[in-house]
C-alpha cells in the first residue's frame, strides 16, 4: 500500500511512482493508495496522484484510493481525475 499526507511535496509524485513501479514488478496488479491524511488538498497532491494514475496505467496495475475526502473528490472531479482514478460513481 501507498500513502499520500499532506504537507504533499513536489518530490512525493516521483517517490510514489517509483513504488508503484516496484510493486508492478514484483507482481501487483492492483495497488491502494490510503490519502486519507490529504488534508487540504492542494495542487502538489493532485500533481501527485496524476503521476501515479499514469504510472499505473503504463505498469498495468489498476490504482484504489482509500479514504479520500470530500475536499480531495471534488478537487479530483474539478481537474478531471476522478474517472481515472475510479471516484467518477462514488458520492
Amino acid at each position: 500500500m501507498l500513502r499520500l499526507a499532506s504537507p504533499v511535496a513536489p518530490s512525493d509524485g516521483a517517490r510514489l511512482c517509483a513504488e508503484l513501479t516496484h510493486l508492478a514488478a514484483t507482481g501487483a496488479t492492483e495497488v491502494v493508495c490510503d490519502v486519507s491524511g490529504v488534508h487540504p488538498p492542494r495542487l502538489a497532491a493532485v500533481d501527485a496522484l496524476a503521476r501515479l494514475c499514469l504510472t499505473a496505467q503504463r505498469t498495468g496495475c489498476h490504482l484504489r484510493l482509500r479514504d479520500p475526502t470530500p475536499q480531495l473528490r471534488a478537487l479530483l472531479r474539478l481537474t478531471g481525475l476522478a474517472e481515472p482514478l475510479g471516484l467518477e460513481d462514488v458520492p
